[in-house]
């Protein structure tokens, strides 16, 4: 393991699934223990005292992050996010019983008034390889290229603000949903649809 969070995550994901898999009471008991000291090794004073792992039940797997990326010209639609103040592409956390695609779809018409249709994926991440910053989870981004097929710019409790930007002239962003390098592998598949999407 490369550092202690790639450790304890990797020993929680064991006892998760112990917990999930074995029958053994006694057993149990042992992966719930596990699980445990792996969260007690992310609190320790040197690195998050106040860590806690997620309630999760089940096998492990890593949470998916999903993304709108929506171009009109050479402008990117963005979202003000409520929680930080920081813009970002529309998004967020998959919902089930619906596809991928149609999650980045109802995200961007949630958040910023927009009725888009996904059309391209143009990258899959696993978000902490590709250079964010590390999360308890570990997460892939999915983003898609989308069509704009309506709607008029409306705030929601998730979004502060609504707007197209020039990629040359971006706002702020929210370094933890999306990067200026995101943006600009989007726009180049955006332009050569030959491209093949971007993936670690």
């Amino acid at each position: 393991m490369s550092n202690l969070l790639e450790f304890a995550r990797e020993l929680a994901a064991i006892g998760q699934a112990g917990i999930t898999y074995s029958k053994d009471p006694y057993d149990r008991e042992r992966f719930v223990r596990l699980r445990e000291m792996a969260g007690e090794l992310l609190a320790l004073p040197d690195y998050s005292p106040d860590f806690k792992w997620p309630d999760e039940i089940g096998y492990d797997t890593p949470k998916v992050d999903v993304r709108a990326v929506v171009f009109r010209g050479s402008e990117i639609l963005l979202i003000k996010e409520a929680a930080t103040g920081l813009w970002t592409l529309p998004g967020g956390w998959a919902d089930v019983n619906i596809s991928p695609a149609e999650n980045a779809e109802k995200e961007c018409r949630e958040e910023s008034g927009y009725i888009v249709k996904a059309t391209r994926i143009v990258s899959v991440i696993d978000k902490e390889r590709a250079g964010y910053a590390p999360n308890a989870n570990a997460i892939y981004k999915i983003f898609f290229l989308c069509d704009l097929i309506g709607g008029e710019p409306t705030t929601s409790h998730e979004s502060l603000g609504v707007g197209f930007f020039d990629i040359d002239a971006l706002p702020p962003l929210d370094p933890h949903r999306g990067r200026e390098v995101d943006i600009r592998d989007a726009y180049a598949r955006h332009l050569d649809p030959t491209l093949q999407p971007v993936f670690n």
